[in-house]
C-alpha cells in the first residue's frame, strides 16, 4: 500500500483525542452512547460512510477510531467503521506490537504520547516527528549533573583545596609573594596613604565615570528579567528551510486554501473597497498661469472684464500606512489553528498590498522545547534563584514592510513545516513587533 500524505501532528491529536473518548467511555459507562452519537454525526457530516479506497480516507482518523475501539471494546458507528477498516489492516501490520500494551497506557498521558510517537514511527513517519522533548531534557539534566561530577575531583587533597580556597579567597596575596621587594614597599606606602584617608584628586572639570546602568529587558515591565540571551535569534524564514521546500509547504497550504478560495475573494474583494487608497494628486486653482480652468469659463462670459483662471495639477504628500501581523507559532496552534492563521496572513497582506498598504509578517516561538541551551547554561550554573526567562527566543520575518507579496509567499508555507512550533513568548514578541514598527521610516509608519 502506497504511502499516504499526512501530517505526525494530526495523528497525534486523533490519537489523544480517541484516548480521551476511551477513558471517559470506561469510567463512565453513561456517557459511552453519547460518545457514539458524537462520533456518528461527525463522520456522516464528512462523508466517511461514502468512501470506498483507503486513499481517500484519513489515515489519522482511522488511527483514532482503531484505538478507541481497542481500548473499549464497543463497535463503532458504521460511517465511523468504514474509515477504521479500510486502514485497519495497514496499521496493525506496522504497529501492531504496539496495541498490546494500550490498557495499561490510557491512565497516563505522558506513557500514551510516547506510544502515539512508537505507533507514527512504525507507520512510516518517524522522520518527520523531530526531537522528543523529554529525551532533550533528560539529556540537559544529565549533562547538568556531569558537570556538576566534574566539579568534585575525588583525586584532590585536603591541603590542597584548603590552599587553592585561600588563593581564591585573597588573590593580592599570592601576588605579593611574586613582587620584588621595591615594589612591595610601594604598595605599603599606597596603602598607608588609603588608611591615613587621603584622597586622590582628580582634574578639574571631571567627575567619577560610572558605569552606565543596564537597559530593562521590557519596557512594560521593568522588573522582567533574561537568564541569557545569547541564544535568541532574530530570523528570515528563508533561512529555515530551503526553496523547494518552502514550494512544497507552500503548496500544501493552497490545498486547504482551494475549498475556501470563492468565499475569501468576495472577502478580500469587500475589504478592498473599504480600504482603497487615497488620491496622491489634486489641482490649484486660481492661478496666473498654467491650464486654462474651463469650469470658470463662465465668469469670463458674463463678465469680461475678469480675468481666465488657470489650475495646476499638485503632488498631495500622502501618508503611507503600515500593518503588522504577529502571528503565535506556538505547538498549542498545531493542525487547524495554524492553517487558519497562514490562510488569514496571506488574504489580509495580498488586499491590503493592493490598497497599496504595506504589510510586515512576523512569527514568534522558540528554539527548543522546556528552555534550550538557556536552561542548560543555567542547570551548569547551579540553578540560581530567579533566573527570570530561560527559553532561546526564536521570532521569524515572514514578510518585511518593504518586501513585495510575489517574494514573501511561498515563506508562509514555513508554518505547515513540522516541529516549527514550540514555546510562545507572547509579551516579548508584542514588544519585538513594535520596536520594528518603531524603527521603520517616520513617513511609512504615520
Amino acid at each position: 500500500m502506497p504511502r499516504p500524505v499526512t501530517s505526525p501532528a494530526i495523528c497525534t491529536s486523533s490519537m489523544e483525542t480517541a484516548r480521551c473518548e476511551a477513558v471517559g467511555a470506561r469510567d463512565m459507562p453513561g456517557t459511552a452512547g453519547n460518545i457514539d452519537a458524537k462520533i456518528n454525526a461527525d463522520a456522516l457530516k464528512r462523508g466517511y460512510d461514502q468512501i470506498s479506497k483507503a486513499s481517500d480516507a484519513p489515515l489519522p482518523v482511522a488511527a483514532g477510531y482503531l484505538i478507541r475501539h481497542l481500548a473499549t471494546g464497543r463497535d463503532l458507528p458504521p460511517a465511523a467503521a468504514n474509515v477504521m477498516d479500510l486502514w485497519r489492516g495497514f496499521i496493525e501490520d506496522q504497529a501492531g506490537g504496539q496495541m498490546e500494551d494500550l490498557q495499561e497506557l490510557l491512565a497516563d498521558q505522558s506513557q500514551f504520547a510516547k506510544f502515539a510517537r512508537r505507533i507514527i514511527q512504525d507507520l512510516g513517519y518517524g522522520d518527520q516527528l523531530g526531537e522528543d522533548p523529554d529525551d532533550l531534557d533528560d539529556e540537559s539534566e544529565d549533562q547538568a549533573e556531569d558537570s556538576q561530577d566534574e566539579d568534585q575531583d575525588p583525586d584532590s587533597t585536603g591541603q590542597d583545596d584548603e590552599q587553592d580556597d585561600q588563593a581564591e579567597a585573597n588573590p593580592e596575596q599570592g601576588q605579593e609573594e611574586q613582587q620584588d621587594p621595591s615594589e612591595a614597599q610601594v604598595t605599603m606606602d599606597d596603602m598607608a596613604d588609603q588608611e591615613s584617608g587621603e584622597e586622590t584628586e582628580l582634574p578639574e572639570g571631571e567627575a567619577p565615570l560610572e558605569p552606565p546602568a543596564p537597559a530593562p529587558v521590557s519596557d512594560a515591565d521593568p522588573d522582567y528579567t533574561v537568564f541569557a540571551t545569547e541564544y535568541d535569534e532574530e530570523i528570515a524564514a528563508e533561512d529555515l528551510a530551503d526553496p523547494a521546500e518552502l514550494e512544497r509547504l507552500r503548496d500544501y497550504l493552497d490545498q486547504q486554501l482551494e475549498p475556501l478560495k470563492g468565499a475569501v475573494s468576495r472577502l478580500a474583494n469587500k475589504l478592498q473597497r473599504r480600504l482603497q487608497a487615497q488620491q496622491n494628486r489634486s489641482w490649484e486653482f486660481d492661478l496666473e498661469e498654467g491650464i486654462l480652468d474651463a469650469g470658470r469659463l463662465a465668469r469670463v462670459v458674463a463678465n469680461p472684464t475678469t480675468p481666465l483662471s488657470f489650475k495646476v495639477e499638485k503632488d498631495t504628500e500622502f501618508r503611507d500606512t503600515v500593518v503588522t501581523l504577529l502571528l503565535d507559532n506556538s505547538g498549542s496552534m498545531r493542525g487547524r489553528p495554524i492553517s487558519i492563521a497562514a490562510i488569514c496572513a496571506d488574504v489580509l497582506a495580498r488586499t491590503l498590498e493592493r490598497c497599496s498598504v504595506k504589510v510586515e509578517i512576523l512569527g514568534f516561538t522558540t528554539r527548543a522545547w522546556k528552555g534550550g541551551l538557556s536552561r542548560e547554561k543555567w542547570l551548569g550554573e547551579g540553578r540560581i534563584q530567579q533566573p527570570g526567562r530561560l527559553n532561546d527566543l526564536r521570532h521569524i520575518i515572514y514578510k518585511r514592510a518593504d518586501a513585495p507579496w510575489r517574494r514573501a509567499r511561498p515563506n508562509l508555507g514555513l508554518m505547515m513545516k513540522e516541529g516549527l512550533l514550540k514555546e510562545n513568548i507572547d509579551g516579548e514578541a508584542l514588544e519585538w513587533a513594535h520596536r520594528r514598527m518603531v524603527g521603520l521610516p517616520k513617513r511609512a509608519r504615520s
